[in-house]
């Protein structure tokens, strides 16, 4: 908090000792300047601060989105007083100042509860203040069953509740540069969720860090391992690596791949423009079993297929070649374990949330061919629930599911995003109740469209300016919020904007601590309020190896 040395005589009691300094200048569009009581305050704030606006009729609610300084006579810049310190502290807050430059975002007209966004702005000279817990419960509310914290503002010690009704309502995205902390912040996003209960969660875990932790970081703790095996399910395509009992392998059907499957992994099977058409072509002659044919081709079937449809001998060998490298997964079976699939849905649809783990099988081939196709399934089934259910008028008993999908920009560029049932998704806006968290570090690679369509981005601190540019997509005041990006800390802090928030905040992202997160696990969930039973704790150990 920042300290003020005496009270000014005119100052409003309320204000107290956290007065900053008054408005003297700026507009609606541009963003209010603000005069600092004090120039030695220039450095006790920070981009990003929240802060208040005391009007005659609003409150003003707003951030810190830059700091300068000035002078009443340019003279000084070019002859300062380099060596007199006594004739420095004469002319600071006087000749010279300093200025902080504020955007409210929300305005409370006083007497009422409900802030809205900010419409007008304060007259000359009203009251620059930091925000007290009270105003950031006005702006932000307090953490129960449906708002969970992330985090506190930089400077402060005050937790900043998201609204998850509000999040799970539309697609969303965790976006930071590699080792800025995206897989804690959406680690801590998912106990939100499933403390909240009101979704149940899809995660594709490409490098199997969220069913329990690391074992080279034993003070964390993965989801597994925090509720059990009765609130978080794991299925696997290798069960040589996964320890749980309770877990179930996953195998995936050549005949439930189809060709825009195969054109979403243009990229990592290596394959040549022609490959498209040559795939139509089997898919339209052959059906559900074109590429078991396929890989049983001889040269006298191949010609046969060439001489019927017109496609180069040399296109369809092509193909088979690279389509021998699906073949050969070991996941891969001539038909689809549907049992597996029906299973993994029922769960989803009971509340338990499931991990999809890849074990050894983690190349991006792996990844994105089985994430597409249990989405794609998963998400046909959610359709036909959610349309019968609309006949019987009960469309809202169907349970809301979010999908976590890590790398998403490899599902999501521009050309993937028209094929990829994730590019669906995020288009649909939840109609048919299923919602997408993608977590990435290269925005820039994802379709524009679909990252203007997120409700509430969760951005850490992004080094490349392209990447910038596209995570700013859809929001306003881009250039406050560059600023603020700029001023992140490497790791831990992130900036919050969207539907999930009533206006844009820096955090500090909480400590991701094993005995903390227990223990608010059990605080907040009943059946884990009494402490774990015999059972849990037994299976805590196996999990855990301890």
């Amino acid at each position: 908090m920042v300290e003020v040395e005496a009270q000014r005589p005119d100052e409003p009691a309320s204000l107290g000792t956290e007065f900053l300094g008054v408005v003297t200048g700026g507009s609606f569009s541009e963003g209010l300047r603000v005069r600092l009581a004090d120039p030695a305050l220039v450095e006790r704030l920070r981009v990003g601060s929240f802060v208040v606006l005391e009007g005659d009729r609003h409150r003003y609610f707003g951030m810190v989105t830059d700091l300068s300084l000035d002078t009443t006579d340019p003279a000084l810049t070019v002859d300062p007083p380099l060596h007199s310190p006594f004739v420095n502290r004469i002319l600071r807050g006087t000749q010279a100042f300093a200025t902080a430059e504020i955007r409210p975002s929300l305005e409370l007209e006083h007497g009422r509860e409900e802030p809205q966004p900010a419409r007008t702005i304060p007259p000359h000279f009203a009251h620059l203040r930091l925000a007290t817990p009270d105003d950031f419960a006005a702006v932000f509310g307090r953490e129960d069953r449906t708002r969970f914290a992330l985090g506190t503002p930089p400077a402060m010690d005050i937790p900043v509740p998201i609204d998850l009704a509000e999040l799970v309502k539309r697609s969303n995205g965790v976006f930071g540069q590699s080792g800025s902390g995206k897989s804690v912040l959406t680690r801590l996003l998912l106990i939100g969720l499933i403390l909240a209960d009101e979704v149940s969660v899809l995660l594709f875990d490409m490098h199997n860090e969220y069913a329990r932790a690391p074992a080279d970081q034993p003070q964390l703790i993965g989801l597994l391992e925090l509720f059990g095996a009765t609130r978080v399910q794991v299925y696997t395509l290798d069960d040589r690596t996964e320890r749980s009992a309770s877990a179930r392998t996953i195998r995936i059907g050549l005949d439930q791949i189809e060709p825009e499957d195969i054109e979403l992994l243009a990229e990592e099977l290596n394959l040549n423009p022609t490959f498209a058409t040559v795939a139509h072509h089997l898919s339209a002659r052959y059906g559900r079993s074109w590429i078991q044919r396929t890989q049983e081709f001889d040269q006298d079937a191949v010609k046969e297929f060439c001489a019927a449809t017109g496609v180069a001998e040399a296109s369809v060998n092509a193909l088979r070649s690279k389509l021998g490298r699906l073949v050969r997964r070991p996941y891969i079976s001539p038909t689809l374990d549907a049992s597996v699939i029906d299973d993994i849905i029922a769960k989803l649809q009971r509340g338990t949330h499931v991990i999809v783990q890849f074990g050894r099988n983690d190349s991006f081939l792996d990844y994105m061919l089985v994430a597409n196709l249990l989405t794609r399934r998963i998400h046909a089934r959610y359709t036909e629930d959610v349309l019968q259910a609309q006949l019987v008028g009960s469309a809202g008993t169907v349970r809301p599911l979010v999908i976590v999908l890590e790398e998403a920009h490899k599902f999501l560029t521009p050309e993937a995003a028209r094929q990829s049932i994730f590019g669906t998704i995020a288009r649909e806006m939840r109609k048919y109740r299923v919602t997408l968290l993608i977590v990435d570090q290269r925005p820039s690679s994802i379709d524009r469209e679909i990252l203007s369509q997120l409700g509430t981005k969760i951005i850490g601190p992004l080094s490349d300016q392209q990447d910038i540019e596209a995570v700013l997509t859809g929001v306003a005041d881009r250039s406050g919020l560059r600023n603020l990006l700029a001023n992140l800390n490497p790791r831990q802090e992130c900036v919050i904007v969207g539907h999930a928030v009533r206006m844009p905040v820096a955090i500090r992202t909480r400590q991701y601590r094993r005995d903390d997160l227990l223990e608010l696990v059990r605080s907040r969930s009943p059946a884990l309020a009494d402490g774990p039973t015999a059972a849990d704790e037994a299976f805590l150990r196996l999990v855990t190896g301890q």
